[in-house]
């Protein structure tokens, strides 16, 4: 597995994963946009198939957010989502931030 920039090829398959993940999730143009905005984004991949994803940005001066996490129902439980969070934890550590927020939402099934 390894942890990889999102690139805007992923957009399909990270909402695919979006829509498996989450009740309520964000439409395949705001991918787009939220990546064009320059937050950080991030995909887990394997065998070059992308299994899961996180974004994340800085919020105010000294605060990070996960704005979202994810990861194929077929995959999870095989660390994915965690290599994903660590990495983004990482790269907002080496920013000076001090505090990351994230809220949690699970889809119902």
């Amino acid at each position: 597995m390894i942890i990889r920039k999102f690139v805007p090829t992923d957009v399909k398959r990270v909402f695919e994963i979006e829509n498996m993940s989450f009740d309520q999730s964000y439409g395949i143009n705001m991918f787009q946009q939220l990546y064009e905005m320059g937050i950080g984004f991030l995909v887990a991949e394997e065998d070059d198939y992308v299994i899961g994803y996180v974004m994340f940005w800085i919020k105010y001066e000294y605060q990070g957010h996960i704005i979202s996490i994810a990861v194929d129902k077929n995959y999870r439980r095989q660390g994915a989502g965690t290599h994903l969070l660590v990495k983004a934890i990482s790269i907002l550590s080496l920013l000076k931030i001090d505090t990351i927020y994230l809220e949690v939402n699970e889809k119902t099934v």
